[in-house]
């Protein structure tokens, strides 16, 4: 009986189900210290969990007000994961890397 080999290489990450982009927003008001150390924590946050596949918009409450409403922020500085879907909302400057994977649904709660 002969065999017959034919050469199947493992799927390259480009040839599997395209990554999903995560939409983060994050509101802030004006740059605090709070402000800018939860935007810190959330880029690097993006760059070791996410990388290449996430998009933040920071949006300052102090020059739009208005854009509140929508996500209805009660807080600042407030993350809010868009997509993937369902939303997501984490309150705080994000110090806390495993509450906020935990939040973001990148890893299991413990």
């Amino acid at each position: 009986m002969m065999k017959t080999r034919t050469n199947q290489h493992p799927k390259t990450v480009s040839q599997r189900q395209p990554a999903k982009l995560w939409q983060l927003r994050l509101y802030v008001a004006g740059q605090t210290p709070k402000s800018l150390t939860a935007f810190g924590n959330l880029k690097q946050i993006c760059e070791n969990h996410l990388k290449g596949r996430y998009r933040i918009q920071v949006i300052d409450l102090l020059a739009q007000p208005h854009l509140s409403i929508g996500d209805q922020i009660l807080a600042i500085p407030t993350l809010v994961r868009k997509l993937p879907q369902p939303m997501r909302k984490i309150i705080g400057d994000l110090s806390n890397t495993e509450r906020v994977l935990v939040g973001l649904d990148l890893r299991a709660a413990a």
